[in-house]
């Protein structure tokens, strides 16, 4: 008896938000072509990068964004997996050799959530109030308002993000809007916070497949799953972040929206303490993304002088 194996192999991390991507992932597949339907069709298969096994110290401290995919890129060049499905602003602008990004699935909600048991929203938070965030953005934006708040480091998935917010270690925290509707978890979140209010992260809410480059077949799949919109978007986003070299040690967020031909970009760098904010915005044609978000990042570079970024990296 001959042991059948699956048309796709996917790669994923192990994380309860990662493994509902994946399943979205799965399920868009199937129901796009009929040979993946089939309970057996597609496998997934859970790998352990090194941004999972490292909870106790900040991002910036241990490398930044590709701790999450390297693992899934190196199994995928293996031939291991056929596809890796990842959350956009977890991914390097520059992919790895062989790796191909085909696919952008419809974006969700960009807007960050403030969640807490004590406060209706982040101005209601009382004097010297404790946040906790793992990510430099969110902090940075949150001392720029609010400077007499204290800002942890606070890592962890989702759920243990919110169990942590319930036994008080701190007083409220900041997650991602897009990853709590996936997780059905969106009664946690106690107020959207708006873009204009605060700056998502770069391609916040999308989820991104990759696969081999010289695998036809997965980037046949994936063609179809494509969503145009999104990918321009990101695309301009990724195309700002690519140009200041950004990663999870510079508070950079940049937020691109599109109506119908005319794309829009903000973007802005903030120092991690928040007393200096640089803001650019660009509205152009959807063709000049690339363009558009380079040219702001280029102005942003420009107004911070070189020493910015040095004084964060360093």
């Amino acid at each position: 008896m001959t042991t059948k194996h699956p048309i796709l192999r996917i790669g994923t991390r192990g994380s309860p938000l990662a493994l509902a991507q994946t399943h979205e992932t799965r399920d868009r597949l199937a129901a796009a072509w009929p040979e993946l339907s089939g309970p057996d069709a597609i496998e997934i298969e859970v790998i352990k990068t090194t941004g999972d096994l490292i909870q106790d110290r900040p991002l910036a401290e241990i490398g930044g964004k590709g701790l999450f995919t390297k693992e899934l890129d190196e199994a995928m060049l293996s031939g291991r997996i056929h596809l890796a499905v990842h959350s956009m602003k977890d991914v390097p602008t520059v992919l790895p050799d062989g790796i191909d990004l085909p696919c952008i699935l419809p974006r969700e909600d960009v807007r960050d959530a403030f969640i807490s048991l004590k406060a209706k929203c982040l101005a209601d938070l009382p004097l010297g109030a404790v946040i906790g965030s793992a990510s430099l953005r969110r902090g940075a934006q949150i001392l720029n308002r609010r400077p007499d708040l204290k800002v942890v480091n606070f890592r962890g998935n989702v759920q243990t993000r919110l169990r942590k917010l319930e036994e008080g270690v701190v007083d409220a925290t900041l997650l991602a809007m897009a990853g709590l509707r996936r997780l059905g978890l969106s009664r946690h979140v106690t107020a959207a916070i708006e873009a204009e209010d605060m700056l998502p992260a770069v391609a916040q809410g999308a989820i991104g497949i990759t696969c081999r480059a010289d695998d036809a077949v997965s980037q046949r799949y994936l063609t179809a799953l494509n969503c145009p919109v999104s990918q321009i978007r990101v695309t301009a986003e990724r195309a700002f972040l690519a140009c200041l070299d950004g990663s999870c040690r510079t508070p950079i967020a940049a937020l691109a929206e599109l109506d119908g031909e005319t794309l829009t970009l903000r973007g802005l760098i903030i120092s991690p303490d928040g007393k200096v904010i640089h803001a650019a915005s660009r509205v152009g044609a959807k063709a000049d993304a690339v363009a558009m978000g380079t040219d702001a990042a280029e102005e942003l570079a420009g107004l911070a002088g070189s020493g910015f970024f040095d004084a964060i990296k360093h």
